[in-house]
């Protein structure tokens, strides 16, 4: 990676919170995408404009995957590749909510090497290099040491605690929150607001490649809901699902889940 690959992640991050500034979500023009895919919002589009525009006149040998682009094969045979999330949490955004964030990663084959999670409306600067820890406004961050899933505080949406989900169908007593952006959630735990984080459901690249790096770095398990590691710039750019936290919980989760219990089984 070259050195200043985190540093030109940062200050395009600090630009993508100025860009979408100047729409108020409530107001900006928003639209659903085709085949149920969510909305999108003209400033989505507008931080999409210059993140792709900046980003890849900088690195014009590094592939490019973003939420808000058309897919461009070419990326699959790019040894780096930009794995971009605009605006993560575009319904928050659109609500007038401050919890939305930009979610930048930089991907070696598969693997993240470079991430930023930024909120730009709650002024928080998460950031990770592979090998040199994760910040957040430039303090070091750290996972929490929770081992047991009973009592643990973990981020995630209401559906992760239906029965079918887990042995014996019941899921563990877990404190359960939620955050709208799964960026987000993955720095509040790495930052050890919160011990873990779960979504069981097919998750996009861009809304975890970044998330994926800052809570290794922070001491973090990351893996999909089966515990295979994740594996970044696949052709169909989705992963089997999250579960994160630090090492003991994460293995805590994987037990009671009953993908991963099958799978362990073959």
């Amino acid at each position: 990676m070259p050195a200043n690959d985190l540093s030109l992640l940062l200050d395009a991050a600090l630009r993508a919170g100025e860009i979408a500034g100047q729409f108020t979500g409530p107001e900006a023009k928003r639209w659903d995408k085709p085949d149920g895919a969510g909305p999108v919002t003209e400033a989505d589009l507008a931080v999409n404009r210059y993140l792709e525009d900046h980003l890849r006149a900088a690195r014009p040998d590094y592939g490019w995957l973003s939420e808000e682009s058309e897919n461009d094969p070419a990326r699959l045979n790019s040894s780096r590749v930009f794995i971009i999330d605009p605006i993560d949490g575009t319904r928050s955004f659109a609500d007038g909510s401050k919890t939305w964030a930009h979610s930048l990663a930089i991907v070696e084959e598969g693997l993240p090497i470079a991430a930023v999670v930024y909120l730009p409306q709650r002024d928080l600067m998460f950031a990770a290099a592979k090998g040199q820890g994760a910040t957040c406004n430039a303090a070091p961050i750290r996972v929490n040491a929770a081992q047991d899933a009973e009592g643990a505080r973990i981020l995630s949406a209401k559906p992760t605690l239906d029965a079918k989900h887990w042995t014996n169908g019941t899921p563990p007593a877990f404190d359960r929150s939620h955050r709208p952006s799964l960026a987000y959630r993955m720095a509040r735990v790495a930052d050890g607001s919160f011990d873990a984080m779960l979504t069981l459901r097919p998750t996009w690249e861009w809304d975890i490649a970044a998330g994926t790096l800052l809570l290794e770095e922070a001491g973090g398990h990351v893996t999909d809901r089966s515990g295979s590691a994740l594996r970044f710039n696949r052709p169909n750019a989705l992963q089997d699902g999250v579960v994160a936290g630090g090492l003991a919980l994460h293995r805590a989760l994987l037990s009671r889940l009953v993908y991963a219990a099958e799978g362990s089984q073959d």
